[in-house]
């Protein structure tokens, strides 16, 4: 097997979410828990400089074609309800739950005393080092919610949902305020040449359908992620989205707005495979192998899983390999990393 199969080629993933067959099937991740990449790598992670060689490392010796990069541009939120201490496969580790209650802003006077993030505050400092440190072939992807989902941290679901009825303008001005400063900051750090993806993560659904009316995404969110998906391609980069939850009452709607591929599976919703057969020759879809099966599964059953999805999705590319969402802390390391030697036994073309 080629050596060079194996080395960070960020076209391999370009092949994949653009519907080209590639070399091999690429490897995709929103995110891996800390936990579990120092579990693979035996140390803990370093600071600064130390750290990105550290993160790059880990992204090269795991078959990953780019580096996930930070970026500084800040919301002021809410804090966070409430938070447990959890056992998890990694030994322990805190869960955090959101207050869906409310907000910082609750009225028209909160929405123009909100101090919204502004661009000479950004840092784009990871990006910038990251980039000089990458090996050739390797690319920066960020993940960053969307507007959706900070309209959501700003106002509250419940006080969202209520507001729809009571006073639609107001949600509207926050998502509009909400996509004003993300598309300046996509226009920003798209800018940037170490930039090769960015992973809007905007969670439009729960399990069985839409977190609002369709419509109400057509008016008010659709429109925004259009623009800033306009805005990435302008600059030769690709529009990757993470929506967790229902799509199929906006899927074609998604299409249109022109994202490169979509990413994150669940089987009781709808399989990758399936997603694939149904949407493949329009978009591309990153990872699918179940969370359920990599959390809960024996290393034999992940195989077995992996390599049916395998064999349903390698075809004709325009898929990558990874978890249906993101390798919690929770999921044991020896089943991610069989996951990930599957895809390299089976997934050359």
């Amino acid at each position: 097997m080629p050596k060079n199969l194996w080395e960070p080629d960020f076209d391999r993933l370009l092949d994949a979410v653009h519907g080209r067959q590639p070399d091999r099937v690429p490897f995709f991740e929103l995110g891996v828990d800390q936990q579990v990449i120092e579990a693979v790598m035996g140390e803990p992670v370093p600071q600064g400089d130390d750290g990105r060689a550290y993160r790059i490392e880990f992204q090269r010796r795991m078959g990953y074609d780019f580096v996930r990069a930070g970026v500084g541009f800040y919301f002021q939120q809410k804090r966070l309800l409430s938070t447990a201490d959890t056992e998890v496969a990694q030994g322990r580790g805190e869960r955090t739950w959101r207050d869906e209650h409310g907000g910082p802003i609750a009225s028209w006077e909160d929405l123009e005393a909100y101090p919204w993030p502004q661009l000479t505050e950004t840092s784009f400092g990871d990006i910038e080092c990251l980039g000089e440190m990458m090996p050739a072939g390797m690319k920066c992807n960020t993940s960053y919610a969307g507007v959706w989902e900070y309209t959501v941290l700003l106002l509250g679901y419940e006080p969202l949902c209520y507001l729809l009825a009571d006073d639609p303008e107001l949600v509207r001005a926050v998502a509009d305020r909400v996509g004003e400063c993300q598309l300046r900051l996509y226009d920003a750090l798209c800018a940037h040449d170490a930039m090769g993806s960015c992973m809007i993560a905007d969670d439009l659904g729960f399990k069985t359908h839409t977190m609002v009316a369709p419509d109400v995404m057509r008016e008010m969110f659709l429109p925004w992620l259009a623009r800033i998906v306009d805005c990435i391609h302008s600059h030769g980069k690709v529009a990757l989205l993470h929506s967790c939850g229902q799509w199929e009452p906006i899927m074609e709607d998604l299409i249109a707005v022109g994202f490169d591929a979509f990413h994150s599976f669940e089987d009781v919703i709808e399989p990758v495979a399936q997603f694939k057969r149904r949407y493949g020759d329009r978009v591309g879809a990153l990872g699918g192998i179940d969370v359920h099966v990599l959390a809960g599964g024996t290393e034999a059953d992940v195989r077995a899983y992996t390599a049916r999805v395998i064999e349903d999705c390698k075809p004709g590319g325009g898929w990558a390999l990874g978890s249906g969402n993101t390798v919690a802390n929770y999921i044991p390391v020896a089943n991610y990393l069989a996951m990930l030697d599957e895809g390299r036994k089976l997934g050359v073309y």
